[in-house]
């Protein structure tokens, strides 16, 4: 064999890359069944960092679950992405098969929408900084109902007098829109192209560049280990603004806070 090499030198160089991308190939693979096994056992989101951690020594976890989302993508369960978090998820479509009881949809009142959309695009925001894009103040009900579908979260406090709460959405909010990312969230020209805008904006009119990072700002404090309701009842709206009914109390009409369509206010199921 050493004689073959000798006279056939080109051949050995030839075996050798043939041997490293093998090696290659199915250390990737055996990363991939690493990450599959990972993600099927987990009870609920999968940190992308934990996954990383178990990989092979020079493979990147992001080729990876490149790789596995692609896999998966024509199946029963697709593997989508939370922000840095990966979950399996029953594929859009099948989503009826497995549903047990017949509910039906209900939506958000207009004022509690317009709440949830500040927040996203806004965060981290206030109560006060919510009211003063809307033009009206808005009801404790209001926050109440999107803190309890989880779509948006107690962040921290500004650094301003009263120390106001600050709120931003969580990968809830992320989870049930379909979003990997909250700056897949539409902007500007998206939302021309739908409809929702006309043409009488104003030229300097811009929709801020939304960015849930969970790292606290420079004018914010953390939140100190206080109960729910306290954290509320200090961040009350403001006496001087005219606010807006309660959500569900069937008035508001003059404010567009009436639930869109026939629906009675209350949320999804």
């Amino acid at each position: 064999m050493g004689e073959i090499a000798r006279l056939f030198p080109h051949l050995e160089g030839e075996t050798k890359i043939e041997n490293e991308s093998e090696s290659s190939d199915a250390l990737f693979g055996e990363a991939i069944r690493i990450a599959e096994a990972m993600l099927f056992a987990a009870a609920d989101l999968l940190d992308e960092g934990e996954i990383a951690r178990r990989m092979p020594n020079g493979i990147a976890v992001s080729q990876v679950l490149a790789q596995l989302k692609q896999d998966y993508a024509a199946r029963g369960v697709n593997l989508v992405r939370v922000g840095h978090k990966w979950m399996f998820r029953t594929a859009a479509d099948l989503g009826w098969l497995l549903s047990r009881t017949e509910t039906e949809p209900k939506k958000l009142s207009r004022a509690a929408l317009e709440t949830l959309a500040i927040v996203a695009y806004h965060q981290p925001v206030t109560r006060a900084e919510i009211e003063d894009i809307r033009g009206v103040g808005i009801s404790k009900g209001t926050l109440d109902l999107l803190l309890e579908t989880g779509w948006v979260r107690l962040r921290g406090r500004r650094k301003a007098p009263g120390r106001p709460v600050t709120y931003a959405t969580t990968e809830t909010f992320l989870l049930h829109f379909g979003l990997e990312a909250i700056g897949d969230l539409p902007g500007l020209e998206e939302l021309k192209g739908a409809g929702l805008f006309d043409g009488r904006l104003p030229k300097e009119f811009q929709i801020p560049l939304p960015n849930d990072d969970l790292a606290l700002t420079a004018d914010e404090d953390p939140l100190e280990d206080e109960a729910l309701e306290p954290l509320l009842d200090i961040d009350q709206p403001d006496p001087e603004r005219e606010q807006e009914p309660e959500e569900g109390d069937g008035e508001g009409d003059d404010f567009n806070d009436k639930p869109l369509e026939d629906d009675d206010g209350e949320i999804e199921d």
